[in-house]
């Protein structure tokens, strides 16, 4: 059984009527071959579904189309989506990713990984953190090549950083249950040092302000489950007339649609409940969804990371991705 011949550069050259080192040329975009020859050999090559050597495109134009991707934990859970946006943009792009998961906090994890990557010929460098709790130690000025960090915050405030919003997540929330008439909002977060806490409370106390509402409470704990169980009982303790609750992530608010349900208090007519993270994105079947919750597009933050890394914008600095609200049963 004869296997039919790949379309070589020769093939578009002669098709196009030019020499292969111009066929070369135009497809490379070189400045030395003129428009019209360009569109020409492009013409060619699109009819005859030319697909150029990587390799030998790479000896060409300096250049190995492929991005080094850096991470902690790529298969953390909330590392995963944005590793995964990455990737699937990279290859969208017609980029190849390199892929080191490891410990980017840790000196000697990351002194190894980036010298193998310096001997790599990276076109560029995307770096992908767990969270921004704690800083990532900046290594833009080993390369040479464009650095781009996600869902990590970095001591460098020049580098190119692309994060979830989380001040607009608690202001999304705050303005949903505002037009569902709440006026009695309880907020159930974790450990005030967190950032995203932070950032989250800043968004919805900014939401609730809009409207002359105050939050009625905020009760400070952990992200786990539990911890929401346990706060429905000191709510109704210190606020029983609350008619509302924003929790600072979905296991928060798993505890505390449980902790409502075991008491009897019906959601949303009693009590409506959002979460942040879209936790149930991985149930199949929505009806299924218990919760109305902010989802932080972390795959956007990894696919318009990509696109700084392929072609950086002027300015380094922080941009943040918009969140999305995800409607459930508990509003």
């Amino acid at each position: 059984m004869s296997t039919q011949r790949a379309v070589r550069l020769s093939d578009v050259a002669a098709v196009a009527g030019v020499s292969k080192a111009t066929a070369s040329k135009a497809l490379n975009d070189s400045p030395v071959v003129s428009p019209a020859t360009k569109a020409r050999v492009r013409e060619a090559a699109e009819r005859l579904d030319f697909r150029p050597n990587a390799l030998a495109l790479s000896f060409a134009s300096g250049r190995s189309r492929t991005v080094g991707l850096l991470t902690h934990r790529a298969t953390a859970t909330f590392s995963r989506p944005v590793v995964m946006g990455a990737i699937l943009r990279l290859g969208s792009r017609e980029r190849a990713a390199l892929v080191f998961d490891g410990r980017i906090d840790a000196h000697r994890d990351m002194t190894e990984s980036v010298r193998t990557l310096q001997d790599r010929r990276i076109d560029g460098l995307l770096v992908v953190g767990s969270g921004y709790a704690r800083v990532t130690p900046s290594i833009t000025h080993h390369f040479d090549v464009p650095v781009t960090y996600a869902f990590a915050a970095t001591d460098d405030p020049e580098d190119f950083v692309f994060l979830p919003d989380n001040e607009r997540a608690g202001y999304l929330a705050a303005r949903h249950l505002v037009e569902r008439g709440r006026t009695r909002v309880a907020h159930v977060t974790a450990d005030a040092d967190d950032l995203a806490v932070r950032r989250r409370a800043a968004g919805f106390r900014r939401g609730l302000a809009e409207a002359g509402i105050a939050p009625l409470v905020t009760l400070h704990g952990s992200w786990r489950r539990e911890w929401g169980e346990q706060a429905v009982s000191l709510l109704d303790e210190q606020q029983p007339r609350y008619d509302a609750v924003f929790c600072g992530n979905d296991h928060i608010g798993f505890g505390v649609l449980d902790a409502l349900e075991a008491r009897g208090r019906r959601v949303p007519d009693d009590v409506a409940v959002v979460g942040v993270d879209n936790w149930e994105e991985v149930v199949i079947d929505q009806k299924l969804r218990r919760l109305t919750t902010i989802d932080l597009d972390l795959m956007g933050v990894g696919r318009v990371a990509a696109d700084n890394v392929i072609e950086p914008e002027a300015d380094g600095g922080e941009r943040f991705v918009e969140p999305l609200l995800v409607h459930g049963p508990s509003t």
